[in-house]
């Protein structure tokens, strides 16, 4: 007699505990009057019964069609029933299948070796067949309450980690927002020092640069005055004599106009500087202004010269430009500056490693006065700007690289790790989203064998003149 059956193995599979039509038992006996029995007494209460004769042909049914519960007899051939047992709870796909001993046995050491192994209960022959299904029907419902609880478990388990995911993106959506918000913050506050600064300084600055212009011109009227003067009289007395030759008045002559016109030039690039600090710190309005990107990009590159300038562990740093001719272009001119700032410092940094990492090695493996030491001391910025069909193209490289030892692979991933540190990570982040979300364009950073770190950004043509 066979009945339709779906097993409970499966957590999935759960059903209600008195579907017992649906639930499936395999009885392993070599007794035929045994298994009859069992066979129609489970039969008839509803579930569904396959039989095997041995442990081995046991083991093989379960592996094949994996029952609910397993009645097993101890002494059968081949293999008793401690060993069949055994075998089971070893197979991570069948250990949870509960496992009723059936033995005439009585002994406590043969049932507590039994229980050692994993079975869950013992039916001793004679067997009553009231008390087999009520053994079986017992573990059965424990059999389905362990796998309910287990189902629920793991979705517990699952809502908990999808909670935590969640909660993890938000944090980090919070932690972005927040660096935003400061980046935003630092720059609403420079640009409200840097007007305040420029109004008191250019007042002053102004009132110098007037005045130098009319003090060059008294000056100059004083010189020639004091030129015709020795013109129509030549023959001083001694004391002005004395007077000329102490104070060398020739090269006073010479020489005040020369000083005048450095005041000016100081005057001049006080005005420069202010206005370039103004130029980078502005705030962007909500519409885009059109601008030649040249402008920014000097502008940052002035206010980064005292980077670039030689300091005490590294000589000088040489910019190269190669600027294209680019139109106008509308942006949002302070973000523009400060991805520019961003890159353009975080290639100084990877300049300055690399010198000392050169630097060090160099001491080994570097004959002073060779070639290779003279190229070493040579650190570069290259800004090359172009464009094609669609957008305007500005590439910012470095040659960091360029003399490392080290396989260029690995070079890669120590950059690769570093890039990945909070500070840079953040940072070319935010410079990559105010490129991309504000703009429209993209940026990304190449690692060239030959040359160093390259970061190219692209700004579409969209709105030119």
């Amino acid at each position: 007699m066979e009945f339709e059956t779906e097993n409970i193995n499966n957590p999935s599979q759960i059903k209600n505990e008195n579907h017992n039509h649906l639930k499936t038992i395999l009885v392993i006996d070599d007794s035929p009057t045994n298994l009859e029995v069992l066979y129609e007494t489970l039969s008839y209460a509803g579930y569904e019964v396959l039989v095997e004769m041995d442990g081995l042909s046991g083991i093989e049914q379960v592996n094949q069609n994996p029952p609910d519960l397993i009645l097993l007899d101890v002494m059968m051939p081949k293999i008793d029933g401690f060993e069949t047992c055994r075998q089971l709870q070893a197979n991570p796909a069948t250990k949870d299948i509960p496992i009723i001993f059936i033995t005439a046995l009585t002994e406590a050491e043969e049932k507590l070796k039994g229980l050692t192994l994993g079975a869950v209960d013992y039916i001793t022959k004679p067997f009553q067949q009231e008390e087999v299904l009520a053994r079986v029907k017992l573990h059965l419902k424990l059999r389905y309450l362990n796998l309910e609880l287990t189902l629920q478990k793991q979705q517990l388990e699952d809502r908990v980690k999808e909670r935590t995911a969640e909660l993890s993106q938000t944090l980090e959506e919070l932690k972005q927002t927040q660096l935003k918000l400061i980046q935003s913050e630092k720059t609403s506050a420079l640009g409200q020092i840097v007007a305040g600064v420029s109004h008191e300084v250019n007042n002053p600055v102004g009132l110098i640069s007037t005045n130098l212009y009319y003090a060059n011109q008294y000056i100059q009227d004083l010189i020639d005055l004091v030129k015709i003067y020795q013109h129509k009289f030549p023959d001083f007395s001694i004391e002005i004599s004395e007077k000329i030759d102490s104070m060398d008045l020739p090269h006073i002559l010479q020489d005040l106009p020369k000083l005048l016109s450095s005041m000016k030039l100081g005057t001049d690039n006080i005005r420069g500087i202010i206005q370039s600090l103004q130029n980078f710190s502005r705030a962007d309005g909500v519409e885009k202004k059109y601008i030649d990107i040249h402008e920014g990009i000097e502008t940052t590159l002035m206010i980064l010269q005292y980077r670039i300038k030689a300091q005490t562990k590294r000589p000088p740093i040489k910019v190269i430009k190669q600027y294209g001719n680019l139109p106008k272009v509308g942006c949002y001119p302070g973000q523009l500056n400060q991805v520019f700032m961003y890159l353009l410092n975080y290639l100084i940094d990877s300049l300055e490693k690399s010198y000392i990492y050169n630097h060090n090695l160099s001491e080994h493996k570097i004959v002073p006065g060779s070639d290779t030491l003279a190229q070493l001391l040579n650190l570069q910025l290259k800004i090359i700007t172009d464009l094609d069909k669609e957008n305007i193209i500005i590439r910012i490289e470095n040659n960091a690289f360029t003399l490392h030892d080290s396989p260029i692979d690995e070079i890669k991933q120590n950059f690769t790790n570093a890039f990945k540190e909070e500070r840079n990570h953040l940072g070319f982040s935010i410079s990559r989203e105010l490129i991309v979300e504000n703009h429209c364009g993209s940026l990304e950073y190449i690692i060239c064998d030959s040359v160093g770190i390259n970061f190219v950004i692209k700004i579409p043509l969209i709105h030119v003149y």
